[in-house]
């Protein structure tokens, strides 16, 4: 690949892996009621999720969403749902988690599957594709360059979201503030949801 197309790789990488959006937002406020070492599950899912959207993506599954407008609708549909049902449960939430199953817990496999009805998740696997990938005769040796950069970007960033909000914890456990935070986190989640519907 030439150093012209991975540079930019790397700089679309970087706005989209560290901009903001459902999974920076897990992220942190995982970490933040959780702990660090108990959101390592979701850190570690966004990577494998985003890497197999892709592998599927390339293989032509991402036309074919696009292609039919019921089925990106029910995509669509069901991650607009998802991110609210967080967003209420996660609002909910004004105590720090030791423990407790009944609060916000997003596993490995729940991080794996939220990648597939994640927009913004499948509009970079769908940049990335087009881009980089989609009908180079050298494409093989592409997506081999490319997933482990995706790879690092998504775990990289989440993992930072996640440092910030187990840094934040402490402070967090006094008075209210956990529970501020976690509505101000559940405002990211809708607006992100209102943001999926209007794409």
């Amino acid at each position: 690949m030439p150093v012209q197309e991975f540079t930019a790789l790397l700089v679309l990488m970087t706005a989209m892996s560290f901009s903001p959006g459902p999974n920076t937002t897990l992220s942190t406020a995982l970490a933040a009621n959780h702990g660090l070492r108990r959101s390592m599950g979701f850190v570690l899912a966004v990577p494998v999720g985003w890497c197999v959207l892709l592998l599927l993506c390339a293989a032509g599954l991402g036309a074919l969403i696009t292609s039919i407008p019921a089925l990106r609708w029910g995509v669509k549909g069901v991650g607009i749902a998802y991110l609210v049902w967080l967003a209420f449960k996660l609002g909910a939430s004004g105590k720090l988690a030791q423990a407790r199953p009944e609060q916000l817990q997003v596993g490995f496999w729940q991080g794996v599957l939220l990648q597939f009805v994640n927009i913004k998740a499948w509009l970079l696997a769908l940049t990335i594709v087009a881009g980089w990938v989609a009908g180079q005769p050298d494409w093989l040796l592409r997506m081999a360059v490319v997933l482990p950069v995706m790879m690092f970007y998504a775990f990289t960033s989440n993992l930072l979201y996640a440092f910030v909000g187990a840094a934040l914890r402490q402070w967090l456990a006094q008075g209210q503030r956990l529970l501020w935070f976690n509505r101000g986190m559940a405002a990211l989640l809708l607006a992100t949801a209102a943001w999926m519907l209007s794409a």
